[in-house]
């Protein structure tokens, strides 16, 4: 694990440490653009993985990326150039990956991988998409692709929108790159409540993570006036609503 994991004040909960899950990794490749900072973002075909939502490069790790057990950022770091080569023919320089975060899926789904997520410039060449992984490809600054998603042009999935909110309001590709280096990586230990108005993905930061499910924990989740505080995503209606506190 890396040094510059965000720490933990408690142990995480026993379905985030199930080391036995796939892992996966993706990369978000930033460039500078006429409006801003422009990362790329891949449509996945409407069959198979994420069928037609926009993601960033990358899937799981194989044989040949090492073992996770012994070094697990490794062997992403590995995956993550592996991957994004063969999605969109771009070689990246694994140097000059950031790690931003590790997503641990929620419990209960029927698919859990937990996946990590690194950021790096734009390597120069052409785009050679997969056509079996990949239906497009475009560029977009995180507040366009956010905007977009919003307007319901564009399927977006938790930590693609979340990732794309952390991303905002950056000059340039360099300074956006020296904010993730400096930030360090950040653990995303997920948690969904069925709110009246809808899903309701919470992290450990949030008050209400360790409430029991419910109705007083689907109440909480919507009441915005309780107390504590918030780390969550409201996904019940477009445009999606992001609380972080902290």
């Amino acid at each position: 694990m890396s040094d510059r994991t965000a720490a933990r004040d408690d142990p995480p909960p026993a379905e985030h440490t199930d080391e036995g899950l796939p892992i996966a990794a993706t990369v978000v490749l930033v460039r500078d653009g006429t409006p801003g900072p422009e990362v790329l973002l891949v449509e996945r075909p409407k069959t198979g993985s994420f069928p037609g939502a926009w993601v960033f490069p990358g899937g799981r790790l194989e044989p040949v990326d090492g073992a996770p057990a012994e070094d697990e950022e490794r062997a992403a770091r590995r995956a993550a150039v592996r991957e994004t080569s063969e999605e969109t023919g771009l070689a990246v320089d694994p140097r000059a990956l950031v790690a931003l975060s590790r997503w641990h899926p929620p419990p209960g789904i029927p698919v859990r991988i937990r996946t990590w997520f690194f950021l790096a410039p734009a390597p120069r060449g052409d785009l050679v998409l997969a056509p079996d992984e990949i239906a497009a490809a475009q560029w977009r600054t995180p507040a366009q692709a956010l905007a977009e998603h919003g307007r319901g042009e564009r399927t977006l999935f938790p930590p693609t929108w979340v990732t794309l909110h952390g991303l905002r309001g950056h000059s340039d590709a360099r300074s956006l790159l020296a904010f993730a280096d400096r930030r360090g990586v950040e653990l995303f230990e997920t948690r969904v409540l069925a709110g009246a108005g809808g899903p309701v993905m919470l992290w450990r930061e949030d008050a209400d993570y360790g409430a029991d499910a419910g109705v007083a924990a689907a109440a909480r989740a919507d009441d915005a006036g309780s107390d504590g505080r918030r780390h969550r995503l409201r996904t019940g209606a477009l445009p999606w609503v992001y609380e972080r506190e902290f």
